[in-house]
């Protein structure tokens, strides 16, 4: 593919569940009062089945800013549908976290060029100027993780066989720049297949784990700016353009020590925050008492 056009559509995909609305909403909000071309925004969300009002919310986002929300149920989409039911459980992610391993075998195929973006995030500069930037050549671009040594020497890999040398460069999946005609050439979804059958999956704690796997040595580098990793207060002084809460305290949690927690919230609108509140709080104690569970 070439360099993209300065003007056109913007691909954006997202990935969640039911119970992660509220962030993707804050996600996608972020990112339309970032820029000045939110028209030519094309949200492509690929979730789990919706609630009726979680939808009615993300739909407000083509209300309020003009953008295009493509909904892809992973559901119905066979490829996931066989991939989750082979992948290992992990106590913090969901499945769902594969679904970008087989993205383009959903996304349209008019669709040469997509950023994807985990739902834990929040947008600070223009989305047009990640959009835009070179591959080179590569299926994908990302910003080296900080923590990779530690997972390449063992930290998150159950058994140590080198599978990740800590020597080698390795990437964070939570925000790609992808070029989908080469990320197809590099037959992503059979090399993840290739990796279950002989059992390297079962010994990478992280999805994230088999794609550098997969894509080692076969990426751009972007500016660290664009995935600032467990922000704190201090980044302000760092003007980030993407902020990834990776970490437990989360800006949508009440008391919440995250950097630019408050802002988060605005971003959110205080509406939702609050409905996000309630509904977390309410599948918490559905555990206890089946009968407060959110509906």
């Amino acid at each position: 593919m070439t360099n993209p056009p300065s003007t056109g559509a913007i691909h954006i995909a997202l990935t969640f569940d039911n119970s992660f609305w509220a962030p993707a909403y804050a996600l996608m909000r972020s990112i339309c009062l970032a820029t000045h071309r939110r028209k030519d925004l094309i949200f492509h969300l690929c979730h789990r089945p919706l609630s009726d009002d979680h939808r009615a919310d993300l739909d407000c986002i083509a209300k309020e800013f003009g953008a295009a929300l493509r909904y892809y149920d992973l559901t119905k989409t066979e490829k996931f549908k066989e991939l989750a039911g082979r992948v290992p459980n992990h106590k913090r992610l969901t499945d769902i976290v594969y679904a970008r391993f087989v993205i383009d075998r959903f996304i349209a195929q008019d669709v040469q060029r997509l950023i994807y973006l985990d739902c834990d995030m929040m947008v600070m500069a223009p989305i047009e100027n990640l959009w835009n930037v070179e591959l080179n050549g590569k299926p994908l671009a990302a910003v080296e993780d900080p923590w990779g040594k530690l997972i390449g020497s063992g930290r998150d890999i159950k058994e140590r066989d080198n599978i990740l040398h800590p020597a080698d460069p390795y990437f964070n999946a939570g925000l790609m720049v992808i070029d989908v005609d080469r990320w197809r050439e590099q037959n992503v979804a059979e090399h993840l297949e290739k990796l279950i059958a002989e059992g390297t999956v079962e010994k990478l704690s992280y999805s994230q784990n088999v794609i550098n796997l997969i894509m080692k040595n076969n990426w751009e580098r972007l500016d660290t700016l664009w995935n600032v990793v467990d922000p704190e207060p201090a980044h302000v002084s760092l003007n980030p353009f993407n902020l990834h809460f990776t970490g437990r305290n989360r800006p949508w949690q009440l008391l919440s020590r995250a950097g630019y927690a408050r802002m988060y919230r605005h971003v959110m609108t205080n509406a939702l925050f609050y409905r996000f509140l309630r509904y977390r709080t309410q599948k918490r104690l559905a555990k206890f008492l089946p009968f407060l569970a959110p509906r």
